[in-house]
């Protein structure tokens, strides 16, 4: 089976974990620090934390934005649960926003539309979150200038998109958001087994997101109430978690990162070998906007339905039979059975249900090869066609 996504681990991954392993610290010493500023320092961000997971880091994100009971988020319908899940454990309502045709990202067009009615009806949002699909950046600037006429926060969630640009800049710089997010899961661009990463401008947000991602609890003597009664002395602030990461995913994240741009080079120029070894066969291959330049996360076709005859779960399993692990990114979230009981129906958001009606991740990884990525297509090809 060719899997939709795979990690690589190479000898200087292991080397790296080996080290850790055999050191003083296992959590909490000194590779944490090192990979938020070897991550901070590559996409240029003044403050970088991380966490076990990318829902952590939307977590803590939402608490530090101040979102809370009363309060509204927005995303896309097309993402992974945890983008609108992080705004139900805040105690705040979830909404959504459909998505643009082309780059099945949130449409800055239905955005400006659905704001003009919140706002006529006294219900705007506090955050949105924008999500960079398949590592195809969202148009920033566009909901950035929305944000500042509408007085909303933005959270970039970046899962996807480490190593890629917007308007030639990096993606995670926070240009027009105010905290982007990553993920390190394994099928992502790089991985620390699990986990992920908050990054931000903002003195105050990192501060918060810092005592959040740690119990809520302080060693420094500039956020205690009083003067520390000793040296082993430490205050609980605030109502925090245990979403620290590891030394040891800490170290596997600074060794991946060193190869970081050639993984997305490569991805792209397996997505540029797909678009053109799909060009005659009745599918819609990945859009690009000229501002992106693609993490390349997932490579998602659309079949042309009206041209093949046979359904889109006829093509997958198809597909899968010939042992091509293809999958499906994503079930549009508010047709989940936990949002339909909050009232969204399947129809609310035309183009999203379109886009799930039509999409395949086809396989697409870094070590990807030539063959295999021929023998996808062949696969596909017999399974659009017969031959």
């Amino acid at each position: 089976m060719i899997p939709y996504g795979r990690q690589d681990i190479q000898q200087a991954d292991i080397d790296a974990v080996l080290a850790v392993l055999q050191s003083d610290f296992l959590t909490q010493g000194p590779m944490v620090p090192r990979f938020e500023q070897a991550v901070a320092d590559k996409v240029g961000a003044r403050h970088a934390l991380a966490v076990n997971s990318a829902t952590s880091a939307l977590h803590i994100a939402c608490l530090a934005l101040g979102l809370g009971e009363g309060d509204a988020l927005w995303t896309s319908p097309i993402t992974f649960v945890a983008s609108a899940n992080c705004g139900l454990y805040c105690g705040a309502k979830v909404d959504f926003v459909d998505i643009d045709p082309r780059t099945y990202n949130l449409c800055p067009q239905a955005l400006a539309a659905k704001l003009e009615r919140a706002e006529r009806e006294g219900r705007l949002p506090k955050v949105v979150v924008a999500v960079h699909l398949c590592g195809q950046p969202c148009d920033m600037q566009a909901i950035h200038a929305l944000g500042q006429r509408y007085g909303f926060k933005i959270i970039e969630d970046a899962s996807h998109a480490i190593g890629g640009q917007y308007q030639n800049e990096t993606i995670g710089n926070g240009h027009y958001s105010d905290i982007s997010v990553f993920s390190f899961h394994p099928v992502k661009i790089i991985t620390t087994a699990e986990g992920g990463m908050a990054l931000t401008n903002d003195d105050r947000l990192a501060q918060q997101m810092n005592l959040l991602r740690s119990h809520g609890v302080t060693r420094d003597p500039a956020l205690m109430t009083h003067e520390a009664d000793g040296p082993w002395y430490y205050q609980q602030v605030a109502l925090g978690f245990n979403y620290r990461m590891t030394e040891l995913q800490a170290a596997l994240g600074v060794s991946q990162l060193e190869r970081l741009d050639d993984y997305v080079a490569r991805r792209n120029a397996i997505a540029a070998r797909y678009d053109d070894l799909l060009e005659s066969l009745p599918v819609t291959t990945p859009w690009q906007h000229p501002d992106a330049y693609s993490g390349r996360h997932l490579y998602v076709i659309r079949l042309q339905l009206d041209q093949i005859g046979l359904t889109h779960r006829q093509v997958f399993e198809a597909l899968r039979e010939k042992g091509i692990g293809v999958n499906l990114h994503y079930i549009p979230v508010h047709t989940q059975p936990y949002y339909q009981a909050m009232g969204f129906q399947a129809g609310d958001f035309p183009e999203a249900q379109r886009y799930y009606a039509e999409a395949i991740s086809l396989p697409m990884f870094p070590t990807l090869s030539d063959a295999q990525q021929d023998a996808v297509v062949a696969a596909l090809k017999q399974a659009l066609t017969g031959s």
